[in-house]
């Protein structure tokens, strides 16, 4: 899973998601939100989300992830209520290389 690693650093592939709210979010989210926060917290609990959070000024959120693909990053974005119920309108979707310990990599004695 883990790429290049120079002494006790190493490099895991994730994918950044970036969700655009909708301008109306700050009221159309508020019905989900329950939902969507609990799915992110057992997906969290599985290794799936690594982080995930609001900007404070309210125009999106930001999700780092583990899949295996860009498709199946995008597809668990688009698989949120968030999205099914427009308070997310579009989404971004980038591979990016994470700094850790090879320790923090799931399935690592540590991770």
């Amino acid at each position: 899973m883990a790429s290049n690693p120079v002494g006790d650093v190493t490099l895991e592939p994730i994918f950044v998601i970036e969700a655009t709210y909708a301008p109306d979010a700050a009221e159309t989210r508020q019905p989900v939100r329950p939902q969507h926060l609990a799915r992110l917290a057992a997906l969290r609990d599985r290794g799936v989300v690594i982080e995930a959070g609001g900007y404070a000024d309210m125009s999106g959120s930001l999700l780092l992830i583990r899949a295996a693909s860009e498709a199946e990053a995008t597809a668990l974005a688009r698989e949120d209520v968030y999205m099914k119920a427009g308070v997310w309108v579009e989404l971004r979707v980038r591979k990016f290389g994470r700094v850790i310990r090879p320790s923090e990599l799931p399935g690592s004695a540590n991770g």
